[in-house]
Formats: structure tokens, C-alpha cells, sequence
């Protein structure tokens, strides 16, 4: 296998091929909603890129614990920020979501999919000058290896048994089984490449990386000032001369930001304002479906979440068309306890479609041993947006059940690091990972760093080893269609919708099509975008 992946939009088509009749009809509003926002711009042709010029970000997830090690990366503000502008790793996600090569010029693998060999592009450099090794690469996946890592990315590298090098450029990779998506896993923002310590190790706390910007001054949660690299190993690239991002967790803040100019461009536009900014002739308005989708989750180790039957009747409980058209006001799409989106590879819809049904829910809180029930939901709007407006409207869709949803607004501030994961049922917004592979074994295999429902099933995790390692794609599209199904039919996560990502922009802004993968133009705006 070479690196001509093909992309995971290209692949799903192939995919749908052996599902059923009503699982393809289930999906076709989503993929007809994602046709309709393909990544293409107007614009991008009446504006080559060019250099010069500054432009300042605004994200709102940042917290004051975020640091330039990409072992803590968990919010948007550190994957686009350190992960997406000041670093590269082997791989990336292109426009059209696939695999292509980074700070690696060429990767290959051997038949059995064990062994991976990555060449790095000659003449690489960090930001301080000193060239780029083989050894820098050991050591930067070693920063997430092993039994006390405690990496957001330990799941993913967790089946590399063996890193060496092959020369001065080549970088080889052994693994404990197959993986066919090892190359997208290569891409992961969080296995990034830093300078190898002499000691061992990566010397992360300098900030010094190999991205296209380097640091001029960051503020942990609130922003971030980055200046042009002029040893970047793609030739033009980047365009600004300067960059900034800022924390602004308000949306009104940064709406008013973008209007009066303070800001070019501000991540996940208020809804509720839309029309406004659609109005205004000096902003664009972008929405790309990408990856992303919102959950209710919750802990399946605590009670009363720990009873298949309870997690059922709160998934019938909610109307999701509802929170879609009132919470949402149309700008996302239903979802069915199924948090791969359906131009991942090898998506399905399960059946049986998890509508809202009064009497299913009853039913399931019956075989609870259950009449009524009381639990706490808590959200906050940096949640995902609207996320308090959407448990509201839960809680009224779920009383009719004698299910009693007490809603706390938690606080904004500290919510990721608080809340998330330590309380039993929360809001939560998930970009997304490219492939099914990745997601599983990031958030819903036992004990993957990210499970916040601790939802463990053995079936699923002997599955999720096995579709790895499956050379044949009808074979995959099994495997991973059973995977979904157990999910959908037994997890944690009541997921009740796929998101659009919808940014404003100001119009010296100019950029070419938009990665729909994930958010930032696949973390990537920075790199990729330039003054009109």
C-alpha cells in the first residue's frame, strides 16, 4: 500500500453498497444537506493567494491550563492553534479528506498492513534552525507511548510495538496487528513532531515545532500571537505575514468583535444572529459539514445510567426534530445514536431508528424496574452551542414520560476540565476523527481516553482489533456496520445530532475550498488562507 489513500467522502459510496435499502434512504438527507456544502468557494477564483498581511482568529474553548504539550491537546483552541498552525506531523488531512503526506514525503506498508515506513521530506527544519531527524519522530510518538501515558493519544499508538530508523530519513513502524487507516492515524494533531531532548523525550514546553507559524507571545486562554515561517517546507506557504487567535467563549462577544472589526473570523456563529451577519456586505458566512456531532452523555459505570434499559428510555425520550428546529434552527441534522458521520467510511444508519416514543421509553424505564425518573443533566453554551436551549427542550420532551430532567448550567469557564468527565451526564461537542477506526479507539473502546460514557463491551472491542487489520473493504463495512449497531443499540452516548460548522468571516478574507472533516478547514485556516 502507497500513500495514495483514497478519501474517506470518495469511500463511502462503496461503503453504502452493503447496506440496506432503508439505512441508504436514512442517510440520503444528510449526504444531500452535505452536497449542498462541499467545500468550494466563489471566491477562490477571483483571488490567487499572495502574500502579506495579518488576520486575527477568534476561538472559544481555551482555558488557562492549555499548554504546548500535544500529549493535553483536548479542545479546538489547542488542536487548531498548536496542532494545525505551529506544527506538522507525518501526515495530514487534505481538502478532501484524505491522507496525504506532510512532514513525510511518501509512506508505505507491508502486505500484512504490520509494518509501516514513512520517508520525511529532505531539508527540513524547526523553527530555531536545527534540521529535523529520524530520532525527533521516535521520540515525539514515544511522548505518548507507555504504560503511565497518560496522552490523549495513548489509545492510538497504543499498537506500535516497535519505532526505528532506516537511514537518515526513513522512520519504520511496527505494529502489534494490521491497520489499514495507519496513515490517517499519522495525521492525529496530537502526534505532532518537536525536537528530541538529548535526555530523551520531546522538548515541548519551548513551543519550537516545524509548522508554518512560530510563537511570538501566548497568553494560556487568552490568545496567541504567531509570525510567519520562513523555512516552512511548502513552497508559498503560508500566506499572512502574521497571525493572532483569541479566547472569546461568548458568542454575542464575538459577534460584536467580528462587526466592529476587531476580529477577521470567529468559529461557530450565533445561530440566533445568522440572518444579521448573512446581511451584512462585508461578511461571508461559511458551513461546512464536517465530523462534528453533539451528545448527551452518559457514565454507564454510575447508576442510574448503568442499566441498558434506563441509557434506551432517555434516548426515546428526547425529539431530536425538535432541539434541530428550535435549539438548532435547522442548521444540523438528526442523528440516531450513531456518532460516525456519514461520510466517514463504512458509515451506517442502525436500525431501529431512535425517534421520539413516548411508550418505547415507558416500556424500557418498566423493564428497569423503574415507574419515574430523576437525573441531572449538565450543560453550559461552550457545551456546544445552544447546548442549554437543547437540554431544556429535553426536559420537556422527556417529562411526558415521568422522566424528570433537573438542568444545571454550569459554568463556562473550567467546563472541560470540570465538568467533562467528571459528572455522569453532560453536554458535549465532538469534532470528529476521519475514520471509524480512530473514533473507536479514541472515545468508545474500553478505557480509550476520551470514553466520558466508560462504556465497555467486549464484542465491540475484539470487533474494533479485528476491522483494523481487514485488508478487504466489503469485510471492513461488516465489521464496522456490527460496531455501530452495538453502539447505537447499547452505548452511553445519546447523540442527537450532526452539526454544521458555521464560522463568520470577514471579507478580506480569501480562501479555496474548505477541508469537511474537521473544524478550521481541517485545523489548517492559517496555513491555507490569505488576504483577498
Amino acid at each position: 500500500m502507497t500513500n495514495e489513500q483514497g478519501s474517506q467522502s470518495g469511500e463511502v459510496s462503496k461503503g453504502f453498497a452493503t447496506s440496506t435499502r432503508r439505512q441508504f434512504i436514512g442517510w440520503a438527507g444528510l449526504l444531500a444537506l452535505g452536497a449542498s456544502l462541499s467545500p468550494f468557494d466563489a471566491r477562490a477564483a477571483q483571488s490567487a493567494p499572495r502574500q502579506g498581511g495579518s488576520v486575527k482568529f477568534a476561538i472559544n474553548d481555551g482555558t488557562q491550563a492549555d499548554s504546548f504539550d500535544p500529549a493535553t491537546w483536548q479542545n479546538s483552541y489547542t488542536q487548531v492553534i498548536f496542532g494545525g498552525t505551529l506544527c506538522n506531523a507525518l501526515t495530514e488531512l487534505d481538502v478532501t479528506g484524505a491522507a496525504a503526506p506532510d512532514l513525510a514525503e511518501s509512506f508505505s506498508s507491508s502486505a500484512d498492513l504490520k509494518v509501516w515506513t514513512f520517508t520525511l521530506r529532505p531539508g527540513l527544519k524547526f523553527h530555531d534552525g536545527a534540521a529535523v531527524t529520524v530520532n525527533d519522530v521516535i521520540e515525539s510518538y514515544r511522548h505518548h507511548m507507555g504504560p503511565t501515558s497518560s496522552s490523549a493519544a495513548k489509545a492510538l499508538v497504543d499498537s506500535i510495538v516497535d519505532i526505528k530508523a532506516d537511514g537518515d530519513r526513513n522512520v519504520v513502524f511496527t505494529l502489534s496487528g494490521g491497520n489499514a487507516d495507519f496513515p490517517y492515524l499519522a495525521a492525529d494533531c496530537h502526534l505532532v513532531v518537536m525536537p528530541a531532548k538529548a535526555s530523551g523525550g520531546i522538548d515541548w514546553a519551548r513551543g519550537v515545532a516545524t509548522g508554518p507559524y512560530s510563537i511570538e507571545d501566548n497568553q494560556p486562554g487568552i490568545g496567541v500571537r504567531m509570525k510567519r515561517n520562513p523555512d516552512y517546507h511548502k513552497p508559498g506557504q503560508p500566506y499572512f505575514d502574521k497571525v493572532e487567535f483569541v479566547n472569546i467563549i461568548d458568542v454575542a462577544a464575538r459577534t460584536n468583535a467580528l462587526l466592529t472589526g476587531e476580529i477577521d473570523y470567529m468559529v461557530d456563529a450565533d445561530i440566533k444572529t445568522l440572518k444579521m451577519l448573512e446581511q451584512n456586505p462585508e461578511i461571508e458566512i461559511s458551513k461546512v459539514s464536517g465530523l462534528r456531532h453533539f451528545t448527551f452523555s452518559m457514565n454507564t459505570s454510575v447508576a442510574p445510567f448503568d442499566n441498558p434499559d434506563v441509557r434506551m428510555a432517555l434516548k426515546y425520550a428526547i425529539d431530536r426534530d425538535d432541539i434541530i428546529n428550535k435549539a438548532f434552527l435547522g442548521n444540523a441534522k438528526t442523528a440516531n445514536d450513531n456518532p460516525v458521520a456519514p461520510q466517514i467510511a463504512f458509515a451506517v444508519n442502525p436500525l431501529p431508528v431512535h425517534s421520539y416514543n413516548i411508550e418505547k421509553a415507558k416500556e424500557h424505564l418498566t423493564k428497569a424496574g423503574l415507574t419515574s425518573l430523576t437525573v441531572d443533566l449538565s450543560v453550559a453554551e461552550t457545551a456546544f452551542p445552544n447546548a442549554i436551549d437543547a437540554a431544556l427542550l429535553f426536559k420537556e420532551h422527556a417529562a411526558k414520560a415521568g422522566i424528570e430532567i433537573n438542568v444545571v448550567r454550569e459554568a463556562d469557564d473550567g467546563y472541560w476540565d470540570n465538568v467533562w468527565q467528571h459528572k455522569p451526564f453532560v453536554g458535549v461537542d465532538w469534532l470528529g476523527k476521519p475514520t471509524c477506526d480512530s473514533l473507536f479507539t479514541t472515545t468508545y473502546a474500553s478505557g480509550a481516553p476520551w470514553n466520558d460514557t466508560a462504556w465497555k463491551n467486549k464484542q465491540f472491542d475484539e470487533l474494533l482489533v479485528k476491522g483494523r487489520a481487514e485488508p478487504d473493504k466489503a469485510k471492513r463495512q461488516e465489521i464496522y456496520g456490527e460496531m455501530q449497531q452495538i453502539l447505537h443499540d447499547d452505548g452511553g452516548a445519546l447523540v442527537l445530532a450532526y452539526a454544521l460548522f458555521i464560522d463568520a468571516m470577514s471579507k478580506k478574507i480569501a480562501h479555496g475550498p474548505i477541508g469537511n472533516m474537521l473544524q478550521c478547514d481541517n485545523f489548517r485556516m492559517a496555513e491555507r488562507w490569505w488576504l483577498a
